[in-house]
């Protein structure tokens, strides 16, 4: 399992036009159901004169939670081209969403697949793509007087120190690379015992 996944940074749009019908593409980088939910609603209420407002979106650094919806266009011609589009990109934790003014002419099954799926992919083209890693929290407890110790390994292995606090006995949080988990723990385990 690889301990890194790409996503957008920011959010951005796109634009696709195609015989008088306007795609509307907006991308954004989002980490939950309720974020998903909550832009799909503003969408639907900025653009409530829109026939059609699709959506697809990916979540998790295993790219194991997603969805495709069409909202009312025919059956894989909306949804599934934008999914498609995070696919290809390998993208996850992204939402795109295109909303579709109608222009008075069908475009047809394959016509809306290409539009949809051009809306998506100038979305993503104006995306900042960033490369994250999939980090663990390693807490650890120790006595005032080993923090030197702990802060040496803090310096060489560079988690980031996520909170802290110092008393008779100390408490650390670190967030550090998946991968690099095991050797941290080793190496903290490693000064309780010396």
């Amino acid at each position: 399992m690889t301990d890194e996944y790409k996503t957008i940074a920011t959010t951005s749009e796109g634009f696709y036009s195609e015989k008088r019908s306007k795609f509307l593409a907006f991308a954004h980088h989002v980490e939950t159901i309720d974020e998903v939910k909550e832009l799909l609603a503003g969408y639907r209420k900025k653009y409530y004169d829109a026939r059609h407002v699709c959506y697809a979106y990916m979540l998790g650094a295993g790219r194991e939670d997603f969805r495709a919806n069409d909202d009312g266009e025919p059956s894989s011609t909306a949804g599934k081209p934008i999914l498609g589009q995070i696919n290809s990109n390998e993208l996850t934790d992204i939402l795109i969403v295109v909303v579709r003014y109608y222009g008075g002419v069908n475009l047809g099954t394959s016509g809306l697949i290409v539009a949809y799926r051009e809306a998506a992919a100038d979305a993503i083209a104006h995306a900042q793509v960033e490369t994250r890693q999939v980090e663990e929290v390693v807490t650890y407890d120790f006595p005032y007087v080993m923090m030197n110790d702990v802060m040496r390994i803090v310096k060489e292995m560079q988690p980031r120190i996520v909170s802290q606090t110092y008393d008779n006995t100390c408490q650390i949080k670190l967030a550090i690379r998946q991968s690099e988990v095991s050797r941290l723990k080793a190496k903290l385990d490693k000064l309780s015992f010396s």
